[in-house]
């Protein structure tokens, strides 16, 4: 819930004009997420939104709803695949936390993830689902 949240709190600052915590939490509740001002804040907080004096509310590049965004931009390398495996290479003792950021991005064509240290091997459903992966990842 919170994530979906977080996601539409993105896409509705990058959509409209909103100048207060107040406007943020209406146009939350048209979109279907109940909330309040405090978690509106804390929302606000966690995802980095900046709001200069007498201006509307933005997210900076890069802004995220997940920490573990954070971790895989920052620890990933590239990827290639061979047949139906993903191959992705990160910086050295990144694999872990990289692979676990990968689960959380919920590809369904992702069968299973197994991280060493700088590599991570993953079973895909199809030669071309793992090609589509790749050209997303890189």
């Amino acid at each position: 819930m919170k994530q979906s949240r977080q996601r539409a709190i993105l896409e509705l600052v990058r959509a409209k004009n909103i100048f207060t915590q107040e406007e943020l939490t209406a146009e939350l509740a048209k979109s279907g997420f109940s909330s309040t001002q405090a978690t509106v804040s804390r929302d606000i907080r966690e995802l980095g939104l900046v709001k200069p004096a007498g201006k509307k509310y933005f997210a900076p590049e890069g802004s995220e709803v997940s920490p573990l965004a954070r971790v895989f931009r920052e620890g990933f390398v590239g990827a290639d695949f061979a047949g139906n495996m993903l191959v992705i290479k990160t910086l050295a003792g990144m694999a872990m936390a990289v692979a676990a950021a990968l689960d959380s991005m919920k590809f369904d064509e992702i069968l299973g993830t197994v991280a060493g240290d700088d590599t991570i091997i993953c079973v895909v459903r199809s030669e071309k689902a793992a090609a589509d992966i790749v050209e997303r990842l890189n």
